[in-house]
């Protein structure tokens, strides 16, 4: 994925839950309130993944936060997002996620050309041997690149 789009929203908690393996990027269908919170970064990745119902995409469990002066239109801010994403990709992600058991989990969220973009990725879940290792990894790095520096 091409990593010079300015970033709004980056979910750490997926690559540490998660083996991410293919990414996506998705367009998300907003309403204008939603779209000036995710611009001021009032957006929580907390739990939310991707569902599929009907053909279409779902990112489901994504706060975003109420606009303070969006006027008197209620704001739902759990809403299901629906994903703007190719009827095959959508059948191909599904099929991964049924038959292989991966998920698919919002790993950021990002403008493009002043629109806002989800990456997605398949997630399968790490267990407790590879949170070490990954852990165990990260500190090493650390250290070498402390007795470079």
């Amino acid at each position: 994925m091409n990593n010079k789009h300015a970033s709004i929203a980056i979910n750490k908690k997926a690559r540490h839950l998660y083996e991410l393996s293919e990414f996506l990027e998705a367009g998300i269908a907003l309403t204008g309130p939603e779209v000036k919170s995710i611009r001021a970064g009032k957006v929580n990745f907390i739990d939310s993944y991707v569902d599929f119902r009907q053909g279409e995409a779902f990112l489901l469990s994504l706060h975003v936060a109420p606009y303070h002066n969006a006027g008197y239109a209620p704001q739902v801010p759990d809403r299901p997002r629906k994903l703007l994403l190719h009827a095959k990709e959508i059948a191909k992600l599904a099929g991964m996620t049924t038959l292989k058991g991966l998920t698919v989990v919002p790993v950021r969220i990002y403008l493009k050309h002043g629109r806002i973009k989800v990456e997605i990725a398949l997630g399968r879940g790490k267990k407790l041997h590879d949170h070490r290792e990954s852990l165990k990894r990260r500190a090493e790095e650390r250290d070498m690149s402390r007795e470079l520096a």
